[in-house]
C-alpha cells in the first residue's frame, strides 16, 4: 500500500490576473498553467513561481485551460463563447472556435490532442477536429438539462459532468451515450488513472467515487465545505488519495479505499474558497486556486509504492 505523507507549502504565487479561476499542469508536470478574470492565460514554472508567458486574446474571463501531449499547444475556454487553440512559444492564437450558445465553461484534449472537447452554459459539448482548418465542431452533443462543469476524456470515452447531477459517457467507438444519475449537481469530475473510477465534486458537500462501468456508487468522502460553490477534486498519482478544495480556506485529503480523512490543508489562515485544484501527473504536489493565488504544495517524503 502507498504511505503517506503530509503536504506543505512550497510556493505562493500572486497571479496578478485578478480572480484565478483554474489552475492546471502540463503533461509531465513541469510547467502549470493559470487562467484568470482578466481574460488571460498564464503558463508559470510551479518550483520557482517564475512567469514564463502571458496569452491574451479572450474578450471575456478565461474559465479552463488545458495543455496538450507534447506541451506545444493551449486550448482554453472562455465566458466570450468561444474556445481558444494556442501556439505555446508565439504565444498567439491558432483558431477561434466559436460555436457555443453561451459561456465555455470547461475544456480538454483528447489523448493524441488532435480533438478538443468543451462544455458550455447552454448545456452543451462539442468536439472540435484541431487537425484542420474547419471552425464548426465535428460532433454536438446536447442531452444535458444544465451547464456542463466538466469534459475528460480517455482512449474511446468522453465525460461530461453537469449541474444536472448526471455524468454522461459518450462512446466513441459504437456512437451511443449512457447517463449515470449522482442526484446532486455535479461541480468537477476526475478519473482515476487506473480507469475504473470516476470522482465527483458534487454541491452537497460530498465528493462520490462512482465505478466507471456500472455507474454505481462506490464510496463518498466528506469533510470540506462546498456551500453550493464550484470546487474541483482530484485523484493523487499513487491513484490512493482523493484530494479536494473546500469553502473555507482549506483542502481535504482523504484515502480512496476507506473514505478516511488522512489531511486537512491549511491553504490560508484568512479563509476564501479553495476551488481550483491540480494533481500533479508523476509525483506528490498539488496546484491550488484561491482568489489571485496559486499555491504549491508537496509531500514532506517521496512516496512510493511497495513492493509486495
Amino acid at each position: 500500500m502507498p504511505t503517506f505523507a503530509n503536504f506543505n507549502v512550497k510556493t505562493t504565487i500572486d497571479c496578478k490576473q485578478g480572480a484565478v479561476r483554474a489552475v492546471r499542469y502540463n503533461v509531465d508536470g513541469s510547467y502549470c498553467l493559470s487562467c484568470g478574470s482578466d481574460k488571460k492565460i498564464k503558463l508559470w514554472n510551479p518550483v520557482s513561481g517564475l512567469l514564463l508567458k502571458t496569452y491574451g486574446g479572450h474578450a471575456d474571463e478565461v474559465t479552463d485551460v488545458a495543455g496538450s501531449c507534447d506541451s506545444s499547444h493551449i486550448v482554453s475556454s472562455s465566458l466570450d463563447k468561444s474556445v481558444i487553440y494556442w501556439d505555446v512559444s508565439t504565444g498567439t492564437p491558432v483558431r477561434r472556435l466559436r460555436s457555443h450558445a453561451g459561456g465555455v465553461r470547461c475544456v480538454c484534449f483528447n489523448e493524441d490532442s488532435s480533438v478538443a472537447i468543451s462544455g458550455g452554459r447552454d448545456n452543451a459539448v462539442m468536439c472540435w477536429d484541431i487537425r484542420t482548418r474547419r471552425l464548426d465542431p465535428v460532433q454536438v452533443m446536447k442531452e444535458a438539462r444544465d451547464c456542463i462543469t466538466t469534459v475528460l476524456t480517455n482512449e474511446n470515452r468522453i465525460y461530461a459532468a453537469s449541474l444536472d447531477g448526471c455524468v454522461r459517457t459518450y462512446d466513441i467507438r459504437v456512437g451511443e451515450m449512457t447517463c449515470d444519475k449522482v442526484g446532486e449537481p455535479i461541480t468537477y469530475l476526475a478519473q482515476t488513472r487506473d480507469e475504473q473510477c470516476l470522482v465527483a465534486g458534487c454541491q452537497d458537500g460530498v465528493v462520490r467515487l462512482v465505478d466507471c462501468e456500472t455507474g454505481g456508487l462506490l464510496l463518498e468522502y466528506k469533510g470540506h465545505l462546498a456551500d453550493d460553490y464550484h470546487i474541483e477534486c482530484g485523484i493523487l498519482a499513487n491513484d490512493a488519495h482523493i484530494v479536494s478544495g473546500s469553502g473555507n480556506g482549506h483542502a481535504f485529503v482523504w484515502d480512496l479505499l476507506e473514505g478516511n480523512v488522512l489531511q486537512k490543508i491549511r491553504i490560508s489562515d484568512n479563509g476564501g474558497v479553495v476551488h481550483s485544484l491540480a494533481t500533479h501527473p508523476k509525483r506528490q504536489e498539488l496546484l491550488f486556486a484561491r482568489r489571485r493565488d496559486m499555491y504549491v504544495f508537496s509531500a514532506d517524503l517521496q512516496i512510493e509504492e511497495e513492493q509486495l
